[in-house]
């Protein structure tokens, strides 16, 4: 049986295809068309999934949609009524999208796939749920899914008990989590449904000063439900986040794109143009940002908390876009009863792809299930042959290597503190970087987290970066709260004696977001790590995203190429040949190749 799951039309388009109730193949929208957070309509993930499989639309079953339209269109035509006439221009602005393009999805569906058959449509947060309960290893779990908002819910929780998945309570919109965290996002100059890490980010350069006024707008209870002090907000009526009421409360926002320094960040103050003042302003946002984590936080734990109560159940399992603050994700799993936490690395919208397809296959039509997502590398590879054809064709100079050779290979450059672009395999599903699509560097230097951010991201200093780190080590160097985190969706504590030996991945709290690598789920990667611990005695690298600000990971090889030519990264690495920055000409990107093939 061959069911195509679907998400799109809000953010992070993406489609999944399960095979007799496995997923074989997953992708974001976003990283064939280079717009990140692509949300239109993911006929290139459709093809790809089906390519990969080996597929005609013909031969699908099923189509399922990630939510219900109809649905959703009454709760917009509803909050337009209720708040009349605030929302008359938000009213004009949305209505002709949904009235030409987004009520019309069954046509949209076989208009863009001639696909002919029956289109299931999923609730959002069955979707989210099912994403994350239907793809773990647990036989029976409770269920938590927060995000901004679906067609009503923007909170459920439930159970889940072996091909089934029950939502059992739900907090509905206006009243969001997820838009409280959001609206916080834009307050402090980032872009909303893209920069909720980067508040993440800059909690820890702050203190927990403005809970008392956050805690104005929301009114958290002990079983985790919450209510928004609507008086606060404006997403309910027009296209902006926050009231007047919200600027008078918190004080002017911070300006986008501006520079953000403050003592903790600098404490020798050795930043050229310092400003005594400017940098206390600093420090008040990042007081708010400290602030508005703490107070998810305690809303996510007192979810938990009342989940453990009502189920007694010993696992938990989280999705929707909440579930990727990874830093409240750490606090659950080691301040709540629960044994162990399972979140799937796409637990955003793209996740709803997975979750649709799962969801019909094992709980609507009551298919056992058979699948577990032990690993994320469910995107494309691309042809070892193709590559080589492309550099040599083009006179790129590389040095080839065996599978054997090219892990020390590999380590030996990181050792010798270059920052060295991993590309390899199938490409991760989710917005995490696994170590398919990395840049990799090394964690001992405590300069290289400046020169990743500065001369290869391009991105805000105070962003930390993650560790990779070899699973039967991982609790040598993190308190994490459980043994495997294999999709960098745990933040816990550096152990202390080891912060000095890794600070590029320690946070300004003495945190890291690791990812625990096994060698059953990415072999040359895992070896890599090992061979750095012969090297060096540290079984930890630096690994993040394959690509620049604003940009979408890389997916194709060519794609690869060009971000190592036009940044400071020292080599790049494509399957098995290396590439050094001293031997090519970074003024010159050759055209992509014409002949590059999935590896299929």
């Amino acid at each position: 049986m061959n069911i195509l799951g679907i998400s799109c039309f809000y953010h992070d388009a993406a489609a999944a295809l399960c095979v007799d109730g496995k997923i074989v193949a997953a992708a974001e929208e976003e990283r064939f068309t280079r717009r990140k957070h692509d949300f239109d309509f993911p006929k290139n993930a459709i093809n790809f999934c089906l390519g990969f499989a080996s597929l005609k639309v013909s031969d699908l079953d099923y189509i399922v949609f990630y939510e219900k339209p109809f649905i959703k269109m009454e709760r917009l035509l509803l909050s337009y009524i209720a708040t009349f006439p605030r929302s008359w221009k938000s009213f004009i602005a949305s209505m002709p999208v949904w009235l030409k393009e987004k009520m019309h999805i069954p046509s949209i569906i076989q208009k863009e796939t001639g696909f002919k058959g029956k289109i299931f449509y999923a609730d959002h947060h069955i979707s989210h749920a099912a994403s994350s309960f239907l793809c773990s290893p647990f036989e029976e779990a409770a269920v938590f899914t927060l995000d901004g908002v679906g067609e009503w819910n923007t909170s459920t929780y439930g159970t889940g008990r072996g091909n089934q998945v029950e939502l059992t309570h739900e907090i509905n919109f206006p009243h969001s989590l997820g838009l409280l965290y959001s609206a916080f996002t834009g307050y402090l100059g980032f872009r909303v449904n893209d920069g909720e890490y980067k508040v993440m980010g800059m909690a820890p350069y702050g203190e927990p000063k403005y809970v008392d006024k956050v805690k104005q707008l929301v009114q958290i209870n002990d079983d985790g439900s919450f209510r928004l002090n609507m008086d606060y907000f404006a997403y309910h009526y027009k296209l902006e986040n926050l009231s007047r009421k919200f600027i008078e409360l918190f004080g002017p926002p911070r300006p986008p794109e501006s520079v953000f320094y403050t003592e903790k960040l600098y404490p020798n103050k050795n930043l050229p143009g310092w400003d005594d003042g400017y940098a206390r302003e600093c420090q008040r946002f990042a007081d708010i940002a400290h602030s508005i984590q703490d107070v998810t936080e305690e809303a996510m734990l007192k979810t938990a908390e009342f989940l453990h109560r009502q189920t007694g159940m010993d696992y938990l399992c989280m999705a929707g876009g909440v579930a990727l603050n990874c830093v409240a994700n750490g606090e659950v799993l080691r301040k709540t009863p629960f044994k162990e936490i399972w979140i799937q690395p796409g637990a955003g919208d793209s996740g709803g792809a997975i979750g649709a397809a799962l969801y019909v296959y094992n709980t609507v039509l009551g298919n056992p299930r058979n699948y577990v997502m032990n690993q994320a590398y469910l995107g494309p590879s691309f042809s070892e042959g193709a590559i080589k054809k492309w550099l040599d064709e083009n006179s790129i100079p590389y040095k080839e290597f065996s599978e054997a050779d090219l892990p020390g290979a590999v380590a030996k450059l990181i050792a010798g503190e270059n920052v060295v672009g991993f590309y390899h395999g199938r490409m991760e599903f989710g917005p995490r970087a696994l170590g398919a699509r990395s840049i990799l560097a090394d964690p001992r230097n405590p300069k290289m987290k400046d020169i990743l951010n500065e001369k290869i991201k391009h991105r805000e200093q105070f962003r930390p970066f993650a560790p990779a780190v070899l699973v039967e080590k991982a609790g040598e160097y993190f308190n994490i709260g459980c043994t495997d985190a294999p999709y960098m969706l745990l933040v816990g504590e550096v152990r202390p004696d080891k912060r000095k030996l890794i600070p590029a991945v320690t946070h300004a709290d003495y945190t890291a977001r690791p990812q625990t690598v096994r060698r059953e789920a990415n072999p040359r990667y895992y070896d890599i790590i090992a061979e750095f611990d012969k090297l060096t005695g540290v079984p930890v690298i630096i690994n993040t995203s394959f690509n620049v600000r604003g940009e979408p990971i890389v997916l194709t090889p060519y794609e690869a190429y060009r971000c190592f030519a036009t940044t400071d990264m020292d080599y790049v690495v494509l399957e098995r040949f290396i590439v050094s920055k001293k031997e090519i000409r970074p003024e010159h990107i050759p055209p992509p190749p014409k002949d590059l093939l999935l590896d299929i």
